[in-house]
């Protein structure tokens, strides 16, 4: 073979060049296989809050190692948040179920739920959803709200363009304080900060309160427009003495769902579902409005269908684990096998076997080949103690019981052909006088 031809150092630094090689591939393997998921998700809010809450949980997920990261895109509002989710420019989005194009959504957690809240001024005689009619409602996140407020309008009969009016978060205290609208309508988390910016927009007063305006038709809009639930807003939620509202009020409810693809694998999105719920009850500590994150509905015919992946952890049917490592214990003894062929190989190719010391039958055998070559019987005669030599060595290694001796029928099969050779050698050179006579 050519590598037995080579030096025995170059024949060292090609394997520890292949090694080396062998070893630096297997770590990138294994930084690329164990590298943390980035995800990127879209998420939009008029106030900026719903980024602030998601960069929240991002930056938890990395304090805590996990093994899916989000990268945070603020897109300004939920339904441009939808639109980036929609054209494929994240791979998840924080979306309300009544916003945007939802198609290719998958349900992973509910981050918040949302309640609509229609709220006229103190003192005002505005107190049922008919009194709206020939009134003005301003609208605060018009474009998220589109929807909800088309619903409306079929249901009560409104002129949707009489009655509603967008406005903008920064204008709405002025409006109401100019009475440019009559009441307004707000859809939001039942959350501290959210109730307190409110009651803010409304000038307080000691003899009145706000009023709020109960969608007796919730149950029904309900039924027709999945993305919505019915919901009673708890007594004393916008005020505790005296109560706002008095008493239990209906109004519909939304749910604030974080969305995945449906093209991402399982294993990723399982990985993702149970690494929120986790660093969750870390997160409620800093900022109570964390404890809203829940569960989906897993129920099959759900307004949103489950991701696999989340259904997975919220089922507890993630695989057991036979199911996941059973590949690698099947294939682990075919590695070993083949690591161990590979080390053979490389010790045949160093050709460290042949530095062991020659063996007796290897000596015995070589000196068949200077016994043909033997011109003297001085170099016949020096050939033979060679060979009592080896057989007195050999036969004191038997009667000390070493392992390693030759036994004696193998010592004594090749002497005898020794002998042979060296009688014939020997006759061969007797000879040669007497046939140069002749000639």
């Amino acid at each position: 073979m050519v590598s037995l031809k080579l030096p025995l150092w170059l024949r060292f630094v090609l394997l520890l060049g292949v090694a080396a090689l062998a070893s630096g591939a297997s770590l990138l393997a294994y930084r690329y296989y164990t590298r943390p998921a980035t995800l990127s998700v879209a998420v939009g809010s008029i106030d900026g809050e719903a980024a602030k809450a998601m960069s929240a949980i991002a930056g938890q997920l990395v304090s805590t190692n996990a093994p899916v990261r989000l990268k945070v895109i603020d897109t300004g509002t939920a339904l441009e948040a939808a639109n980036a989710f929609s054209a494929g420019k994240a791979d998840l989005a924080v979306v309300r179920g009544d916003v945007g194009d939802l198609s290719q959504a998958q349900a992973v957690v509910v981050v918040s739920h949302v309640a609509l809240l229609i709220v006229a001024p103190p003192g005002s005689s505005i107190d049922s959803m008919d009194k709206l009619k020939g009134r003005r409602v301003g609208v605060v996140g018009g474009d998220a709200n589109k929807k909800i407020v088309d619903v409306l309008s079929t249901q009560y009969g409104f002129d949707r363009e009489k009655v509603f009016k967008d406005i903008a978060l920064p204008d709405v205290r002025r409006a109401i304080q100019a009475k440019e609208v009559n009441a307004l309508l707000i859809v939001m988390p039942l959350a501290g900060k959210y109730l307190s910016l409110l009651r803010g927009f409304f000038p307080q007063s000691p003899k009145s309160s706000l009023v709020l305006i109960p969608i007796e038709s919730a149950a029904a809009i309900a039924e027709a427009q999945r993305a919505y639930e019915s919901y009673d807003v708890p007594k004393g939620t916008l005020r505790g003495a005296p109560p706002i509202p008095e008493d239990d009020l209906t109004t519909l409810r939304a749910s604030l769902y974080l969305v995945a693809h449906k093209k991402l694998s399982s294993d990723l999105i399982a990985s993702l579902t149970q690494t929120i719920m986790k660093v969750r009850r870390d997160l409620m500590i800093e900022d109570p409005i964390f404890a809203q994150i829940t569960a989906p509905s897993t129920d099959q015919d759900a307004y949103l269908p489950l991701h696999p992946g989340a259904s997975a952890v919220y089922n507890s049917t993630q695989q057991s684990f036979m199911d996941e490592y059973g590949n690698w214990i099947y294939l682990t003894p075919m590695i070993l096998g083949g690591a161990a062929t590979v080390l053979a190989a490389a010790w045949k190719f160093l050709g460290l076997g042949g530095l062991k010391s020659e063996g007796p039958l290897d000596s015995l055998y070589a000196l068949g080949r200077r016994i043909r070559k033997a011109a003297t019987e001085a170099e016949l005669s020096d050939i033979e103690e060679e060979i009592d030599g080896i057989l007195g060595t050999q036969r004191a290694k038997a009667a000390r019981g070493d392992e390693n001796a030759v036994d004696d029928a193998t010592l004594n099969v090749a002497a005898h052909r020794l002998e042979s050779l060296i009688h014939d050698r020997r006759t061969m050179l007797a000879n040669k006088p007497s046939v140069a006579s002749a000639a």
